[in-house]
């Protein structure tokens, strides 16, 4: 396996896996994602405790620093939410609203397979469980900020939310020179009903809405993606609040391509990611070296006259590869390993390589369909898992704002048929009390019954 960047001119990192002995391999051999600093993980912590201990003065100190913004106030007033919507361009909002009806409807016929709110009944050896999946009462979502806007994050996180029941969505969001987080993410916030907005980013809006401030109540569960620093947040408060499936981290999207690919379409898809920021990953995979040569010249040349230009380079440097492949199924073994967000089959025929495919955020199949169609309007959220936890989650959804609450009754003469098992299995554990609160309760029945009798 060779390794060098600048194939042809490109930015992409070389990788030939042809000859490699097995899949088992892979994990070992193939890069990485990239691991923070444990001075990293302690610069978070400190930013955490400073929220904790010095609460809106801390967010304000720390907002000062890292966004190089002096906040009057943490919360942006439902007022001022009106009239950045009304600042907005007609096209931007009428986009906006069409991309919150497919999303909210499509949200809406996953839940019918949660079956939210609906009541499951189970009866068996005389006791009955039922069972209601409810909504979280107040939960918290993140929208990036900074390098750019992201009102499409207000819809594909705040969204899932209404249509799970939630009551309450409490939306951090980075300020702007101007003090006040974007028009266009605000006016996202006014389409999707989301009316509590505060103007914190960081690993400081992750703290306040995981503990409180004076004014801002904690939330019991956090969603969004972020930058390492908004990851390592999340990391750090789960366990306090909730951090649904996976953590969403810096973007990543793995390219599939071959002599039927136009090469300038997977070039600008791979760009896409990229141009999120450092730290994410931009793959393509082929099994032509001339494919793999074409697309890499072409990318070279998107960067080259990218107005995020600094952005793509540094991803591509840190995390961009083409990698060669014998064929479908060890392409497969090796998306399976990556774990990508994203995933873009642009094939011709590319069902057979999505039927093995098991690790992925989201596929998108076909020559036709960029990952840019599931970031704005297709209805799946794009708050994806990152960093190879695709492996065991997937894409935010109505499911992830609910838990199951259940109630458990017992039919009265049933109630000797179970005790002998529970008592059994208590006194195997050694756990006397498990025993006797079923064994107390039969013996008292049991007296009451025959008191019964004997008047």
């Amino acid at each position: 396996m060779s390794d060098s960047q600048g194939i042809s001119g490109g930015p992409l990192h070389f990788l030939d896996i042809r000859k490699l002995p097995g899949d088992n391999r892979l994990g070992s051999i193939i890069p990485g994602p990239i691991q923070p600093s444990y001075e990293l993980v302690d610069k978070v912590q400190s930013i955490i405790d400073r929220v904790c201990s010095g609460g809106d003065l801390a967010i304000a100190e720390l907002t000062n620093t890292y966004d190089n913004v002096a906040i009057l106030s943490t919360r942006v007033e439902p007022e001022e939410i009106d009239l950045a919507y009304r600042r907005c361009d007609s096209d931007l909002i009428e986009s906006l609203q069409i991309a919150h009806d497919n999303i909210r409807s499509y949200q809406i016929e996953r839940a019918k397979f949660q079956r939210i709110g609906e009541v499951q009944e189970y009866t068996g050896l005389g006791i009955r469980v039922t069972t209601q999946r409810i909504p979280l009462e107040r939960v918290g979502i993140y929208v990036p900020g900074g390098r750019a806007k992201y009102p499409s994050t207000v819809l594909m996180t705040a969204i899932p939310a209404l249509v799970a029941g939630v009551h309450e969505i409490v939306l951090c969001v980075p300020p702007s020179s101007s003090g006040n987080p974007p028009d266009e993410t605000l006016a996202a916030a006014k389409i999707a009903g989301v009316q509590e907005v505060y103007r914190i980013g960081g690993a400081q809006a992750i703290a306040a809405m995981a503990y409180g401030t004076e004014s801002i109540r904690p939330t019991l569960a956090i969603v969004g993606p972020g930058n390492i620093f908004v990851s390592i947040a999340k990391q750090l408060v789960a366990g306090k609040v909730l951090v649904p499936g996976a953590i969403a981290g810096p973007s990543e999207v793995v390219v599939v391509c071959d002599e039927s690919t136009d090469p300038v379409f997977a070039a600008v898809d791979l760009a896409v990611q990229a141009e999120h920021g450092p730290d994410g990953l931009a793959w393509l995979i082929t099994t032509s070296s001339n494919v793999l040569e074409e697309v890499n010249r072409n990318l070279a040349k998107i960067v080259a006259n990218s107005s995020r230009k600094s952005d793509l380079e540094k991803t591509l440097s840190q995390g961009g590869y083409a990698c060669l492949v014998s064929d479908l199924t060890q392409a497969a073994s090796l998306i399976n390993e990556i774990a990508p967000e994203h995933l873009e089959i642009l094939l011709e025929n590319g069902d057979e390589l999505a039927g093995m495919v098991n690790s992925a955020g989201v596929i998108f199949l076909g020559p036709m369909v960029p990952a840019s169609v599931g970031d704005y309007l297709a209805g799946p959220s794009h708050v994806l898992p990152t960093n190879r936890t695709a492996k065991f989650a997937g894409a935010l959804s109505v499911i992830d704002f609910t838990k199951e609450l259940s109630k458990v009754t017992l039919e009265d003469e049933q109630f000797a048929d179970i005790e002998r098992h529970i008592a059994t299995i208590a006194k195997c554990e050694g756990l006397q009390a498990h025993g006797e609160s079923v064994t107390l309760r039969l013996r008292k029945s049991i007296s009451q019954e025959n008191n019964g009798d004997s008047e």
